[in-house]
């Protein structure tokens, strides 16, 4: 895979083509994006080796498609009509059902893998691209059955290459655990930034008080809205059930204060310590 193609060079995209790069010298990175000043960016920084428009992945032996999942569901179709026989198309989207559906039919289905890396950071852009974002990090892969052996086997060597863990599932069971470990956190951060900034007008008192755990409770605040609006508008079943569930928690937590029953409050809080093991295991 020595042509590759990457719509979207920005954090996913981006450290994707730098850890590519790195474990082989040799591959030409095409970079294509709606905006010219973001390839220019991203020439500098030395994450693409050349610009390049759409109809170009007819030279493509990998296509990358790391942009807003609602931009990947409608640019999908036209990616596959457009790629050569021998090439694969992978998407790095947040859900994947919908993503999944748009080409189920498509006589190209063989040449997609649908993939989820669980890689990230709060900042976007070619600027907030590095090398070794995914060493150690899960990547989900759904529907591997449908995308041709030999692609499939190419992609998953080079992804393990470059430090991820593969795992399989479902397009339905990824969106329904996903929405839970990943799409709640960032609500959750975006509330609680809301939540200071609509109370505390002051923004200097903000700074002041900010300690260590309301900054890195809040961190995902900083994500860009661009991104999660059309994750949350195609996960929009499973975000809210999820919702509903942590609602419930967080009323039974005030209404344990209300009730002044602090030892029911330090039992929940020692039941949900247990989510730190969890976490060790998984690091």
């Amino acid at each position: 895979m020595k042509q590759i193609y990457s719509i979207g060079v920005g954090l996913i995209g981006g450290s994707l083509a730098l850890d590519i790069k790195k474990q082989d010298p040799e591959v030409v990175i095409h970079g294509i994006s709606r905006k010219d000043a973001t390839l220019n960016q991203a020439l500098e920084l030395n994450i693409i080796d050349k610009k390049a428009v759409l109809e170009d992945v007819k030279h493509a032996d990998l296509v990358i498609v790391s942009i807003p999942v609602d931009a990947t569901v409608k640019l999908l179709p036209t990616i596959l009509d457009l790629i050569p026989e021998t090439a694969l198309v992978v998407d790095a989207g947040s859900t994947k059902l919908d993503i999944c559906k748009a080409v189920e039919n498509h006589p190209k289905r063989r040449n997609f893998l649908a993939m989820h890396p669980i890689a990230g950071t709060e900042f976007s852009g070619p600027t907030a691209a590095f090398e070794g974002l995914f060493i150690g990090k899960t990547n989900i892969v759904c529907e591997v059955e449908k995308t041709t052996f030999k692609l499939q086997e190419k992609a998953l060597k080079l992804f393990t290459d470059i430090g991820m863990r593969i795992r399989y599932m479902n397009p339905e069971a990824h969106d329904k655990h996903i929405a839970y470990m990943s799409h709640l956190s960032h609500i959750s951060s975006f509330m609680l930034g809301k939540t200071v900034i609509d109370k505390e007008k002051n923004e200097r008192d903000i700074f002041d008080m900010a300690g260590s755990g309301f900054e890195s409770t809040v961190r995902l605040a900083k994500s860009s809205p661009e991104m999660w609006t059309p994750i949350f508008e195609q996960n929009k079943t499973n975000v809210i059930e999820t919702l509903e569930e942590y609602i419930n928690n967080l009323k039974h937590f005030k209404e344990l204060m209300e009730q002044d029953d602090f030892e029911a409050v330090f039992n929940e809080m020692k039941n949900t310590n247990h989510i730190k093991d969890i976490l060790n295991g998984i690091a």
